[in-house]
């Protein structure tokens, strides 16, 4: 385990090397002047003059991207002429908002997913599998957002059981109404991983209850339950953890549209205001953070398929 967390660790800081230089060229291959995407067409020249000096623009490439790098390894993403303020100040405030949609969306996906999909494989044909696999296939072809307004339609116009535009409250601070506004957002996010997960996770174990070492643990007279979750489960779960860290990324970017659905003010709706009014730092600086997410996440799923699949830790 210490070789590959090591050989991990040497991936991950080239990955996030390529992303640093890629977000950082964002400025670079905008058409046209940076300085004026940034600040519009009619800026002054005095104005125009001291945001190239402040972006370093007429310093060479590499120096530029060094001492932005150098900034951004100490948290310092640059700031926001439209908002007149840091932009790790601006994250700070919003990415709570889309982490916790994030979070919760895959958490709960994963919780019904694993119970729906091993139900499923063992059932492998009967009424109960044809049920799950025809609402399955249902949700999937049914994209998030649509989703979304057929809940808030249902749920909070017509039932009234919950807020349609519910202003935002941290969950440090009202535990309980905070989890009442994003039942509805987590809910048009969390039924498409749940779909996806459990035909997944499905697959996976109806072959893996076809193995040799099943059916020796059946001759061993292990009851149904130990065989499902000591041994069929962990085996089965390396496709479906694979899925799981390319879904963090999904959840993050599926956010956008349900903040903008819910008027929640994540960072979802701070980019899409951010591009359509060209504050290309503030979204220089968001790609980054959201890339450079994606990546470490998928650092920990590779990490956990030793946890999960035992003939890989004697390997």
């Amino acid at each position: 385990m210490p070789r590959l967390i090591a050989s991990k660790l040497v991936e991950l800081v080239v990955v996030l090397f390529v992303v640093t230089l890629l977000s950082f060229l964002l400025l670079s291959i905008v058409p046209g002047n940076p300085e004026l995407q940034i600040l519009g067409e009619n800026a002054t020249p005095e104005s125009v003059a001291e945001l190239r000096e402040e972006l370093g623009l007429d310093d060479p490439l590499p120096a530029r991207y060094a001492r932005w790098l150098g900034d951004v390894l100490q948290g310092d993403l640059g700031r926001s002429n439209r908002l007149n303020q840091n932009v790790t100040d601006t994250l700070k405030d919003k990415i709570p908002v889309t982490l916790e949609l994030a979070f919760l969306a895959i958490f709960f996906g994963v919780l019904l997913a694993i119970p729906l999909g091993i139900l499923s494989a063992w059932r492998a044909g009967g009424a109960t599998d044809r049920l799950v696999t025809a609402i399955s296939f249902g949700v999937l072809s049914l994209p998030s957002f649509l989703l979304a307004i057929g809940l808030l339609i249902i749920f909070a116009v017509q039932l009234k059981w919950l807020p349609a535009a519910p202003a935002w409250v941290p969950f440090t601070e009202a535990p309980l109404q905070n989890l009442k506004n994003v039942i509805l957002p987590v809910s048009a996010m969390a039924l498409g991983e749940v779909a996806v997960l459990t035909r997944v996770l499905r697959s996976d174990m109806i072959e893996t209850l076809q193995s040799d070492f099943i059916r020796a643990a059946r001759a061993k007279g292990m009851t149904n339950r130990y065989i499902l979750f000591r041994h069929a489960l962990p085996g089965s779960l390396m496709s479906m953890l694979t899925l799981i860290g390319l879904q963090v990324a999904g959840a993050m970017t599926g956010a956008l549209v349900i903040e903008q659905i819910f008027g929640l003010p994540g960072i979802g709706t701070m980019l899409i205001i951010a591009i359509s009014t060209r504050d290309l730092v503030l979204v220089q600086g968001t790609v980054l953070v959201i890339a450079a997410s994606y990546v470490v996440v998928n650092f920990v799923v590779d990490l956990s398929y030793q946890l999960a699949d035992p003939r890989l830790r004697r390997g």
